[in-house]
């Protein structure tokens, strides 16, 4: 059975089982590996998208309830606060090992499209369950006090 979502902006009919957690879909069905797996019960963020706007975690997202919906992953994420959050991280050298790195941003792009001058409990709270294993917390804080700044 056939369910049409748009991701990255492109209406996509995707044939799998309505069960399937979007996170599988667009890895294995899309080939979008941007969006990563880590612990399949929505604990550690790196699977986040953006569904209709809002980070969620895919792992948790069945395909069916992103039917008739906009799904953007770290490879569509555009925009000048995109572009801004992305320029932040590289700037700050935020990115160690790099695997958690899509689902922050995505988060963070999600964060600063609801609060545009987050403080730093606003950071916090948003980012909570993002985990990074490389503990670049500070570092990802700073960005995004850097991508508000500059937008």
């Amino acid at each position: 059975m056939a369910l049409t979502v748009t991701v990255n902006g492109e209406k996509m009919s995707i044939d799998a089982d309505p069960e399937t957690p979007l996170l599988w879909v667009l890895r294995d069905d899309l080939k979008l590996t941007g969006t990563k797996f880590g612990c399949g019960a929505a604990l550690c963020g790196a699977c986040t998208v953006h569904l209709d706007g809002e980070a969620v975690r895919s792992c948790q997202i069945q395909l069916r309830d992103a039917e008739g919906r906009d799904v953007t992953t770290i490879e569509g994420a555009s925009g000048p606060l995109a572009e801004a959050v992305k320029a932040a991280w590289i700037k700050l050298d935020v990115v160690q090992c790099g695997y958690c790195q899509p689902g922050q941003i995505m988060s963070a792009i999600g964060l600063l499209s609801q609060i545009p001058k987050p403080t730093d409990a606003d950071i916090d709270t948003a980012m909570e369950g993002n985990v990074c294993r490389c503990a670049t917390y500070h570092r990802i804080r700073a960005a995004i006090h850097a991508a508000a700044e500059s937008t």
